[in-house]
């Protein structure tokens, strides 16, 4: 029989990469973590890492393992939800991770009518973008995340996690008042307009970034990105202030009337998806099917607003 404890390190090595990240994320020193590994090698009898270079990876006997390890988990997860389900009262901590926008007009109403309902479970929120949400959702750091997905750009779908549509949000082509409104009828045409414009998008390698770029190269430009942030509140304020141009999505405005120019974008690129994501093993967890209700309630209200 082997032994869970260090079955599920080798699975942290799995998801976090590096010794030393395992054990900062469970406070172990990298010694002992390694030691653990050793253990779990001579108990298997078969080399479970190889180095590459100053790490480590996997081998192919160690990632059967890790197969198994996570299916016992997603088990004991499943044991967890059936235990909390027959209570009486919704206690403990649930860890959420969502993006800036949805963080600003999704959660705050969703903890309301958790608070409300439910007074003794204790919600935890971290602003965090999907890039980083996701694979730390797999390692078992937040119990939900908050996520989006772009025209054109489907995220992947790991089999262990359970996505859930919370809402279109609407994208827009936003510009300083002091820039001549475009044809709205042709909105490929009105992108073509202001291709020698100064751009704010969200930093390389994120798949807002990936979007923007791709939309507006198919409509012949390579957009001058001058500003890079993921704070779409600064995107805002660097149109309304006339130093760029940008892609806004509703949400952004939390049901305010805009404060610049929003034009329509080309048909096939003019909404993301917002969903909400756990781990197969916690989906009928009490806490989370809560979550998600109050969730799904805000994304109403959102609506109502828009």
């Amino acid at each position: 029989m082997f032994d869970l404890h260090r079955l599920r390190l080798l699975r942290e090595l799995k998801h976090r990469g590096t010794l030393a990240a395992v054990a900062a994320a469970l406070s172990y020193a990298p010694s002992s973590v390694s030691q653990q590994l050793s253990q779990l090698e001579a108990e298997v009898g078969v080399p479970l890492l190889e180095p590459v270079g100053r790490r480590v990876r996997l081998t192919p006997q160690a990632e059967i393992l890790v197969a198994h390890t996570e299916a016992v988990l997603e088990r004991l997860e499943r044991a967890e939800a059936d235990v909390a389900a027959s209570l009486s009262d919704l206690t403990g901590t649930l860890r959420i991770a969502s993006f800036q926008t949805a963080a600003l007009t999704l959660v705050p109403a969703a903890l309301d009518r958790l608070r409300d309902q439910y007074p003794r479970l204790r919600v935890h929120v971290t602003h965090r973008e999907p890039e980083r949400a996701l694979p730390a959702l797999q390692a078992r750091d937040f119990d939900l995340v908050l996520a989006e997905e772009y025209p054109g750009n489907p995220s992947p779908r790991p089999a262990e996690l359970q996505q859930e549509d919370l809402l279109d949000d609407p994208l827009h082509l936003a510009l300083p008042p002091s820039v001549s409104a475009p044809d709205a009828a042709a909105p490929t045409a009105a992108l073509r307009s202001v291709a020698d414009h100064p751009w704010v998008m969200e930093p390389e390698g994120t798949t807002a970034r990936h979007w923007a770029v791709a939309l507006c190269r198919s409509a012949g430009f390579e957009p001058d990105v001058r500003f890079e942030t993921t704070d779409l509140l600064l995107h805002q304020r660097l149109v309304e202030q006339g130093h760029a141009v940008a892609f806004l999505p509703d949400l952004v405005r939390n049901g305010q009337p805009p404060t610049v120019p929003l034009h329509p974008l080309p048909r096939g690129r003019r909404t993301r998806r917002i969903f909400t994501v756990v781990r197969q093993g916690s989906s009928r967890h009490p806490a989370v099917l809560a979550c998600r209700d109050a969730l799904r309630h805000a994304a109403g209200l959102h609506a109502r607003r828009a």
